[in-house]
Parts: structure tokens; C-alpha cells; sequence
């Protein structure tokens, strides 16, 4: 069975078919002018033949020249003789190769010449199949193409960002010659701040120790001033009680009273020696609270160098992810690297594989160049001798033109010669007919006179 009936394509109607082809085909002119009368319900051999012609330019790129041209496969011993049928099978060698790749394994030259309705729509649906597939294979081919390009491009980018990267990276590890007093000055300071503020940091715990026994001394006279309080408060209690209970002798009142003025004397020794001790803590507390302030001043310096530092070591640690981010990058790049090898191998191989193509190509363009004229040369000898043939042939007319000319003078000649003829031949024959009735009077007459003498005898 034939590809046509056992179909693996999917089948169109005829306004499918047309509308396909108009758009994606034809041209303009000839969109206009191709409609469904061309097809359905009889074929026009013209139209099928100008749209297998259109179909193949594409895909087989040649003149339209070219079409005229007799087949490079065929071998004709008179081909002038062949002329007008040259495009024809031009179009169906071409149509025999390009079909089978749409499952179109019988194209006869009957489908050229004298083409049917379900025939001509199945080929058209193989062909509408495979230009609608080669669309959508060249759509990806193209995607692949531009994204080819686009990543040869953001690999160069990659590449002019490494480069420049490096650049900054060998100029941040540079120090230039003007600068390199200046950095080793700033490493000195550096050092001799980062040994200062060790300094001051253990003065500054050696102070907070001081402050901290301060404090609690502190703390302790504070306890013993209320512990005071509270005893004169307890006395000065006992005193009323004591004044309460005085007794009528006045010796125990005597020594109670001096009792009372020795305990007053030890208390106000004990107030001046709280008021010196209260003195002392104050001035001691100034002390304390200007060594704050210089603590106080050291810790926002302290918290000034340690700003520093940290922002020195953000810096640090910005530098080393840009130096993780560079090596990233760097080995990034070395697979890019790789890749643009492997690339380059394969584009490479791709230009030695399109050279030899362009060389063999090169050598078929030149044997059918060769070819092409051996055929115009022959193609002129035909025309030459077509040419001449056209001579003779008009030498040929001229000819038969005297010839017809001397056969319509013979032929006027001969009408009048036969004119002639037929009124001798009419005066002959009515003398006759005269001659015969003279005779067969003369005979009658004859015979009666005979017959007259014959009694008489």
C-alpha cells in the first residue's frame, strides 16, 4: 500500500491548505490569485505546479532559472526536443526527493500533469506537516542561537568584571610609594593605642576596684551612722526615762549626770568624727565621681577605638567576602574557562566540519557552474541551431507560399480551363444529342423507305 493511504500526518481540508499557503508560501500576487477553484473539486495542473515550485525554492535554493534548465540526472540524446517539459521534470525530480521526508513515498508525474482532488490534498497536507514542523525546529534553533549568544556575551561580561575585579584587588593590596609613610605611621599609632588602651583599661579596673572597697566603706560608715542615730535616739530615751526615775540623792544624780555628759562627749566625738569621716567621703566621692567622668571619657574613647575597630574589621571581613567572592568568581571563571575550551573545541570542530563542507560545497558549485555552463554552451548551440532551423524553416514558408501561389494561379487557370471545357462539353454534347435525332430520323426515314420498296418488289 501506498504512504498516501496509510497516512501518519494528520489530514486538512482544502481552506486550511489555502489559507496555509497563502500566508506562509505564496507571495502577495500570487496569494491573491490562488483560491479554492485551484484545487477543489479538479485540480488546475498550472496552480499545482507554480505551488510545488514556491514549496521548493526554500527549501532547495536555486534561480528560477534554473527551472528551464534540463535535469543534471537525466541523459536525453535530442534535447531540444525536451524544452517544454524541462521545468516539469525539473519540479518532479525535486518533488521525488523532498516527499519522502514527508512520508510521501509514491509522487508519480500523473500528480504533475493531471493531478486529483484527494491525491493533490493529501501531498499538500505531508507538505503543510513538514514545513509546520521545519517552523517550529528553526524556532528552536534560533532560541538556541540567541541564548548561544547571550551567554558568549555574559561570559565576555564575566570575564571584563574578573578582570577588572583583579585590577581592584591589585590595587587595594598595593599600597602606593606616596601612601607607605603615611601606613606605616598609622600601624605605629595603632600599636601604641592598642598598648594605651590596655593601659587604661587596667587602670580603669585597678579604679573600679578602689571605687567598688570605696563604696562599701562607704556603706559600712552609713550603717554605723544610723546604728548611731538610733543609739542617741535610744538614749535620749533613756534620758527621759532616767529623768522620769530621778532620785532625791543628789550624788547618784551627780554621777548619772556625768555619766551623761561623758556618753554627750563621746557622742559629739563620735558626730566630729563622722562629720570629718562624712567630709573625707565627700571629697573622696568628688574624687570619685571626676575619676567617672575620666572613665567615663576613656569608655567613649574606648567606645570610639572599638567603632574603629569594628568598622576595621567589617572592612576586614568585607574584604575577605569580596576575596570569597573573587575566588567564587575566579573559579567560576576557570569553569567558564573550561567551557569557552570546550566551546572553542567544538566551534573549532564546527568550522573544520563547515570548511570542508564550504570546500565540498565549493567543488559542487564549481562542477555545476562547470556544468551550468557546458548546458548554456550546449543551450546556445541549440539556440543556434534553432536559429537556423528558423531559417529554414522560413526559407520553407516562402516556399510553400510561391508554391501556394503558383497552385492558386494553376487552380484559377485550371477553373478557367475547366469553364472552357464544360461549355465544349455541353455544345459537343447537345450537337449529339442533334446528331442522334438526325440519325434516328435518317434510320426511321431509312427504314420506311425500305419498307415502301419491299411491297413493290
Amino acid at each position: 500500500m501506498s504512504a498516501a493511504t496509510e497516512n501518519t500526518f494528520p489530514m486538512y481540508n482544502a481552506d486550511a491548505l489555502i489559507t496555509f499557503f497563502r500566508t506562509e508560501v505564496l507571495t502577495e500576487q500570487e496569494a491573491k490569485h490562488f483560491t479554492k477553484g485551484d484545487l477543489v473539486p479538479l485540480p488546475k495542473p498550472e496552480s499545482v505546479q507554480a505551488l510545488y515550485m514556491r514549496v521548493l525554492q526554500p527549501l532547495y535554493p536555486f534561480r528560477p532559472e534554473c527551472n528551464s534548465m534540463i535535469p543534471l540526472a537525466e541523459n536525453f540524446q535530442n534535447p531540444e526536443f525536451h524544452e517544454g517539459s524541462t521545468a516539469i521534470l525539473n519540479v518532479h525530480m525535486r518533488m521525488c526527493q523532498f516527499l519522502p521526508m514527508c512520508l510521501v513515498f509514491d509522487f508519480s508525474l500523473n500528480d504533475l500533469l493531471m493531478p486529483k482532488k484527494q491525491r493533490t490534498l493529501t501531498i499538500l497536507s505531508a507538505i503543510m506537516n513538514f514545513l509546520l514542523f521545519r517552523k517550529r525546529r528553526m524556532g528552536v534553533v534560533w532560541e538556541k542561537q540567541s541564548k548561544f549568544r547571550a551567554d558568549t556575551e555574559r561570559l565576555q561580561a564575566y570575564m571584563r568584571d574578573n578582570q577588572e575585579a583583579e585590577r581592584k584587588i591589585n590595587i587595594l593590596r598595593t599600597i602606593p610609594p606616596e601612601q607607605q609613610a603615611e601606613a606605616n605611621e598609622l600601624a605605629a599609632a595603632l600599636a601604641e593605642l592598642q598598648t594605651a588602651t590596655t593601659h587604661e583599661y587596667k587602670e580603669v579596673g585597678s579604679r573600679k576596684e578602689s571605687i567598688a572597697e570605696w563604696k562599701a566603706g562607704i556603706a559600712e560608715m552609713t550603717q554605723k551612722l544610723a546604728q548611731m542615730k538610733v543609739d542617741v535616739s535610744n538614749m535620749k530615751d533613756v534620758i527621759s526615762n532616767l529623768k522620769s526615775q530621778i532620785v532625791e540623792s543628789p550624788e547618784e544624780l551627780k554621777s548619772q549626770m556625768e555619766k551623761m555628759r561623758e556618753s554627750v562627749k563621746t557622742i559629739k566625738l563620735s558626730f566630729e568624727q563622722t562629720d570629718e569621716r562624712v567630709v573625707e567621703l565627700q571629697t573622696m566621692a568628688q574624687s570619685v565621681t571626676h575619676a567617672e567622668l575620666e572613665v567615663q571619657q576613656i569608655m567613649s574613647f574606648l567606645q570610639d577605638l572599638e567603632s574603629s575597630m569594628n568598622k576595621c574589621k567589617q572592612r576586614q571581613e568585607a574584604n575577605q567576602e569580596q576575596m570569597t567572592d573573587i575566588e567564587n568568581k575566579q573559579k567560576e571563571l576557570k569553569n567558564l574557562r573550561v567551557q569557552e575550551g570546550q566551546l572553542k573545541r567544538a566551534l573549532g570542530m564546527k568550522l573544520d566540519k563547515e570548511s570542508k563542507q564550504n570546500i565540498r560545497r565549493q567543488k559542487k558549485r564549481e562542477m555545476k557552474d562547470h556544468h551550468v555552463e557546458e548546458s548554456l554552451r550546449h543551450c546556445n548551440q541549440i539556440q543556434q541551431k534553432r536559429e537556423e532551423m528558423a531559417d529554414k524553416i522560413q526559407e520553407i514558408c516562402r516556399a510553400t507560399q510561391q508554391l501556394k501561389a503558383k497552385i492558386k494561379s494553376l487552380q484559377e487557370v485550371c477553373s478557367e480551363e475547366t469553364q472552357k471545357a464544360q461549355i465544349l462539353y455541353d455544345t459537343v454534347k447537345a450537337s449529339m444529342k442533334d446528331l442522334h435525332q438526325r440519325i434516328q430520323s435518317n434510320v426511321l426515314d431509312v427504314k420506311q423507305m425500305m419498307s415502301k420498296k419491299a411491297p413493290d418488289c
